[in-house]
C-alpha cells in the first residue's frame, strides 16, 4: 500500500534521486557565488566574539544561531529593549518545531 505524502509535500519527485549537477538547470556561476557567500557569512568568528554572542543570546532567551542570523540578516545586535523582535523569533521557532513534527 502506497504511503500518503505529508501535508506539506508539493508532489514533486524526491530530491535524493536527482542525478544532475548540484546547481540544477540554473547558472553554475550563480550557484557557486552563493556557495562562497554563504561560507563567508557563516565563517567561524573569533573565540571572543563567539563567547560574547553566546552570552548575549542566552540572556535574551535565543539560540546562538538565531542571534547570529539576526546580525547577518538585519545588521544589528539585539538588546533587551527589542522585545517585539525577540518574541517574533521565538514564535517562528515554535512554528518550525511544529512543521518538523508533521
Amino acid at each position: 500500500m502506497a504511503r500518503r505524502p505529508k501535508r506539506s509535500h508539493n508532489g514533486g519527485p524526491p530530491l535524493d534521486e536527482y542525478k544532475g549537477p548540484p546547481w540544477g538547470k540554473g547558472d553554475p556561476y550563480i550557484f557557486l557565488a552563493w556557495q562562497v557567500a554563504h561560507a563567508k557569512a557563516w565563517k567561524a568568528p573569533s573565540r571572543e566574539i563567539m563567547l560574547m554572542r553566546m552570552d548575549k543570546a542566552e540572556r535574551l532567551g535565543l539560540t546562538y544561531e538565531e542571534y547570529t542570523l539576526e546580525i547577518l540578516e538585519r545588521g544589528r545586535h539585539l538588546r533587551e529593549e527589542d522585545t517585539e523582535r525577540i518574541s517574533a523569533i521565538k514564535a517562528a521557532r515554535k512554528r518550525r518545531r511544529v512543521r518538523l513534527l508533521d
